[in-house]
């Protein structure tokens, strides 16, 4: 469903993805993790068409996403990091505008919408009456999610994805990720939340300076490498062991 080989990013003289390699099944939620500015979001904004690869190929579903970008991407849903919208939108016709790109039936749209106001417990008034930018954070992001999985996409990328959500919506999220997984979808999640990371996700993939450091189940690499948690195995790989002291030590500092 996914499938990456020697992908790589320069921007001048830093290079932020580096020959990275790897293919993901379908109904595989794939954890991508990494250290601030490993290149995840670069990795993904690569795999939607955002950005162009310096040297390598992505395909989604088979498609080239360079070569084949429309139909590549009608397979693809995406959630940024940054939860952009349209802020002089009401919440749906934001949606109904996201549906009308996939060709989606205005009717049909509706019901979909409806399906998701429901699940995320979305007010109706609010969202046909309330322009995007007085949405809050976490409205916004159940608004980002629900544009990503309107058009049913194959494979779903998601940056942060729980970034704003409240607890409730949070665990019905995961859950709806795994449902879907369990369907054959593809699902990449890029996250820093480490403890959700492994429990959702059954495959973990970390990278740092761009380059691919372990990839497979949580359980067997934690094992291989003799960690006791997919934390101290983060820490460990990324070169941030020893963090606690550092900030324990830190902390002690300020005290007077």
């Amino acid at each position: 469903m996914i499938s990456i080989q020697g992908l790589t990013k320069v921007f001048g003289t830093q290079v932020a993805v580096d020959n990275l390699s790897f293919d993901v099944a379908p109904g595989t939620i794939l954890g991508l993790l990494g250290p601030n500015g490993a290149g995840k979001t670069t990795t993904l904004k690569m795999i939607t068409g955002m950005l162009e690869p310096t040297s390598g190929t992505a395909q989604i579903c088979g498609i080239d996403i360079v070569r084949q970008p429309i139909e590549a991407k009608r397979q693809l849903g995406f959630v940024p990091d940054s939860g952009a919208v349209y802020e002089a939108l009401t919440g749906l016709e934001f949606l109904l505008m996201i549906a009308s790109l996939y060709g989606i039936d205005e009717g049909q749209a509706r019901m979909r919408i409806r399906q998701f106001l429901d699940f995320f417990d979305l007010d109706e008034k609010t969202l046909e009456g309330k322009l995007l930018g007085a949405y809050s954070k976490g409205m916004r992001r159940k608004i980002v999610i629900t544009a990503a999985l309107l058009h049913n996409p194959r494979v779903v990328l998601l940056d942060e994805p729980l970034d704003g959500l409240d607890a409730n919506a949070a665990v019905g999220f995961k859950a709806l990720l795994e449902t879907l997984a369990r369907e054959g979808k593809t699902i990449v999640y890029s996250s820093h939340v480490l403890d959700v990371v492994e429990r959702v996700c059954n495959r973990i993939a970390i990278i740092a300076q761009g380059k691919l450091l372990v990839d497979g189940p949580p359980a067997d690499l934690i094992h291989q490498h003799r960690a006791t948690s997919l934390e101290n195995l983060f820490t460990s790989l990324t070169g941030l062991s020893g963090h606690e002291a550092r900030a324990e030590a830190f902390a002690k500092s300020l005290l007077p």
